[in-house]
């Protein structure tokens, strides 16, 4: 025999089914939140930047033709850019000439910088020249970090220009060599006084071939010209340095240009550990320089009266 079920009983019975149910979904639903991700939480992901990889391809300059058809192929910009890596004007170019070329040409020279974005031993000096011989190449930093890079034409090996700490002394716009009075020196910045040794323009072959000073493009040696900061003087005795100029490594005259070199290995320019330990000891002989310091660079807590 069938049980009977009142209208009431089934009544309760639906209140049950509804009631049940809609706890399930409620832990259903508490459950897949857990599983979510904050939305905070998303927002604090941050997507890195594309690093910038530059490699490089080898091009020896077979004829008159070759070169015109390579110099047709590029922008004003991107010769610029492949002179620069090559550490040479346009005019020196000739057949027979080896030509380091990257595979990418952005015009920000920086991004194909031998150097460190940044360089810790230099992060409490305001501003600092930085000048490879064995690369051929100058930096400059400000607080360590790079501003730029450019190429430079060093000393030949009968006339090299001597590794070492030294500073901005005096700059002249114009001046004229005291070894050929046809040498013409424009936006000069010494460092070696009595040797008379300082940055300025002059024509880069693709190799170190200068008597002793260091050849830029024009736009350098205006832009360290105006840039760094020349000795401080008090009755013709220096009381204030300049901008420190470091000059580290050597040229091995025996090999090929290094920056030829990047078609095999793309990191060949980079500084090297000993280049770095370098600059290290050059940094701290800088700090241990009493005609560094100023007044002003202490802090209240550095100040004793």
């Amino acid at each position: 025999m069938k049980p009977k079920y009142t209208k009431l009983s089934l009544l309760f019975v639906g209140l049950f089914i509804i009631i049940f149910s809609a706890c399930n979904n409620n832990n259903a639903q508490e459950k897949l939140k857990e599983k979510e991700i904050p939305s905070t939480q998303l927002d604090t992901i941050a997507l890195e930047p594309p690093v910038f990889k530059a490699t490089y391809r080898l091009d020896s300059i077979s004829s008159r033709e070759h070169l015109d058809s390579l110099q047709s192929s590029f922008s004003e910009e991107e010769r610029k850019l492949v002179y620069a890596l090559n550490r040479i004007d346009a005019h020196r170019i000739k057949p027979g000439t080896k030509l380091i070329i990257p595979d990418s040409l952005v015009s920000d020279l920086n991004l194909y910088s031998p150097f460190p974005k940044s360089l810790d031993p230099l992060d409490s000096i305001g501003k600092t020249v930085v000048i490879s011989q064995r690369i051929q190449a100058f930096a400059l930093y400000e607080n360590g970090n790079l501003l730029q890079w450019g190429p430079v034409s060093t000393g030949k090996q009968s006339t090299g220009t001597p590794s070492g700490l030294y500073y901005g002394n005096y700059k002249a716009k114009r001046k004229i060599s005291t070894i050929d009075k046809s040498w013409v020196m424009p936006y000069y910045f010494n460092f070696m006084n009595f040797e008379g040794i300082g940055t300025h323009e002059y024509t880069l072959p693709g190799y170190p071939a200068s008597h002793g000073c260091v050849r830029m493009f024009q736009e350098d040696a205006k832009f360290i010209y105006e840039w760094a900061s020349m000795w401080e003087l008090e009755n013709d005795v220096i009381v204030q340095n300049g901008t420190p100029f470091m000059v580290i490594g050597e040229y091995d005259f025996k090999e090929i240009q290094p920056w030829l070199k990047l078609a095999e290995d793309n990191k060949f320019n980079e500084l090297n550990p000993e280049e770095m330990d370098t600059i290290k000891v050059y940094a701290q002989r800088y700090k241990n320089d009493p005609l560094n310091f100023k007044f002003e660079d202490l802090s209240e807590k550095e100040i004793v009266l």
